[in-house]
């Protein structure tokens, strides 16, 4: 029988299989968060079935999660009413997105997965889009679902998983009657569509799981005239900032795992 952790595993590799094989999951949050599921797929291999699919089914809004590279190489501007999202744990939107070229009025399918793929190529460059659009981007926390428990953490950070760049495409899942659909709705629909589900407390303990959480980045030896200590300091790989150790008798922190 699987232990807890077995099953964390298998759900979370379940899920980047799919994403790797350019299909789509449903990622689902906590219960005292929005307690809603997303279609959840690579932005890079978005397609206009895909995103017909995700208008036809899910019903909700069709986003684009980036990692902040791409919105400082685009030079999105946060919604002024998002602003606070970015010191808090809110979604921060950015402006609505178009491609300069190659759609029509923006909306449809196509027009829409063009706007997607034109926003994360290697060479973008500002110009390459417009605002206002039809594609809404979520600018993502650098250190994805261990600093923020989104959803636009979680996809940005699958895709990623999965070998993709830092950037998915997300729409919220609907009920017929318009309701958000909860966790009974989604094994519904996880059913009829053959769809893996993930949480993202999944994607949290896989990362804390198999990722070292600190690196070292200067040590010291300290003398003073009553003791020898030495002097570590740890940078975390979360939210890039600094701690300082000073550590007396047996160096433990070599042969045990340090959390910051």
């Amino acid at each position: 029988m699987l232990t807890d952790q077995e099953k964390m595993i298998a759900r979370v590799r379940t899920a980047i299989e799919a994403i790797k094989n350019n299909q789509m999951v449903i990622m689902v949050d906590d219960e005292d968060r929005e307690n809603e599921g997303d279609l959840v797929m690579a932005a890079s291999a978005v397609t206009a079935q895909h995103i017909n699919f995700m208008a036809k089914e899910a019903r909700g809004l069709i986003c684009l999660p980036l990692d902040p590279e791409y919105i400082d190489r685009l030079k999105l501007p946060i919604m002024s009413d998002s602003t606070r999202a970015l010191a808090s744990k809110e979604t921060a939107f950015t402006f609505s997105i178009e491609a300069r070229e190659g759609v029509s009025t923006g909306i449809s399918a196509a027009d829409r997965a063009h706007t997607i793929l034109v926003s994360i190529k290697d060479d973008v460059v500002p110009e390459d889009i417009v605002v206002p659009g039809h594609i809404f981007p979520l600018k993502a926390r650098k250190g994805g679902v261990l600093e923020r428990a989104g959803h636009t953490e979680g996809s940005v950070d699958i895709a990623k998983f999965a070998g993709f760049k830092g950037a998915a495409v997300i729409c919220e899942i609907m009920n017929d009657d318009g309701t958000m659909a909860r966790m009974p709705d989604l094994e519904i629909f996880s059913k009829k569509h053959n769809m893996p589900i993930v949480a993202i407390a999944d994607l949290i303990q896989y990362r804390l799981l198999h990722e070292s959480m600190v690196e070292v980045v200067h040590r010291e030896t300290i003398q003073t005239s009553t003791v020898t200590a030495e002097a570590v300091v740890f940078r975390s790989n979360v939210d890039g900032l600094e701690h300082l150790a000073l550590i007396t008798g047996q160096d433990k922190f070599e042969v045990e795992p340090v959390n910051v």
